[in-house]
């Protein structure tokens, strides 16, 4: 339980254990869902989403593409992998290796986003998204570009990008897009102009991306705040930070059942010192106020 210390007005009024105004986002700011669509797009651009992540049917050879098989190179060496990490789930062996080779092309063959066209694989690379085959990274220097820079084949992206961490949001988004531009068709649905959601009043989204935290007043008084969650009192305000520390040091429970507190002079020090309390200790350890 992180704690901290905060100097506040003496009147200050807020009630315990709610979080501050001022940290959390208003719910004036909160939009009407769109009438027209669940995420922005454009019902054709609704579609490309679905076949990207595989939640409808989707044909590779649509883009060009050949479809992985079991006994491909890829598939196999996925296989390999999975198995030689866990073999007490997979099972070993000739038939544990097949299972999981036709599993895994099942999962690939169902998705736009294991299938790229060229023309995806070339929006990619406009945007600067394909960056390893255009840059080599340098030590202390970062990405730098090839001399030669490699223009990979969509061939080549989907081999490559089945044993890393794959496609991003990003990424398909430039493809949606790119494809809504070929395609001749709307990238965002017309009813929210890919917001999702509409505003309940004029400029309402202005306001609500011109908002920022605020912290509470300081004044003289003394008080201690929780701050895991976005920050709220967990006492009233005192006049001082010998009356503070008295009341933390007779309630420890204040505090949590990990954290050691010496004798009241230590609390009263600490506070004095406007102090704070981490949430992350190891539990052999104690935090201990000196």
């Amino acid at each position: 339980m992180s704690r901290e210390v905060r100097r506040v007005p003496l009147d200050f009024q807020w009630p315990l254990n709610l979080v501050w105004e001022g940290y959390e986002w208003p719910e004036r700011f909160r939009e009407e869902s769109c009438p027209d669509c669940e995420d922005g797009y454009s019902p054709e651009a609704f579609v490309f989403s679905r076949e990207w992540y595989g939640y409808i049917p989707f044909d590779p050879t649509s883009t060009g593409s050949t479809p992985f098989l079991a006994e491909g190179p890829e598939a196999q060496r996925w296989a390999e992998i999975q198995i030689s990490r866990n073999s007490g789930f997979y099972g070993r062996g000739a038939d544990a290796l097949n299972r999981e080779a036709q599993r895994i092309v099942g999962y690939w063959n169902e998705s736009w986003s294991h299938h790229l066209s060229q023309a995806d694989v070339d929006a990619l690379l406009e945007a600067e998204r394909l960056i390893e085959y255009t840059h080599d990274f340098v030590s202390g220097e970062g990405w730098v570009e090839k001399a030669n820079p490699i223009h990979p084949t969509a061939a080549q992206v989907n081999s490559g990008y089945l044993f890393g961490l794959g496609h991003d949001s990003i990424n398909a988004s430039i493809c949606m897009r790119a494809r809504a531009e070929r395609e001749g068709v709307p990238y965002t649905c017309a009813t929210c102009k890919g917001h999702a959601s509409l505003e309940v009043y004029p400029g309402q989204r202005a306001e609500a991306e011109a908002w920022e935290h605020t912290d509470p007043p300081t004044g003289e008084g003394w008080q201690l705040w929780e701050t895991t969650s976005e920050g709220s009192p967990v006492t009233r305000v005192f006049e001082s930070a010998e009356k503070l520390g008295a009341y933390l040091y007779a309630r420890p429970e204040l505090f949590g059942p990990a954290w050691k507190v010496r004798d009241e002079a230590s609390v009263i020090s600490w506070v004095q010192s406007e102090g704070w309390i981490p949430s992350g200790i190891f539990p052999e350890e104690k935090a201990v106020i000196q």
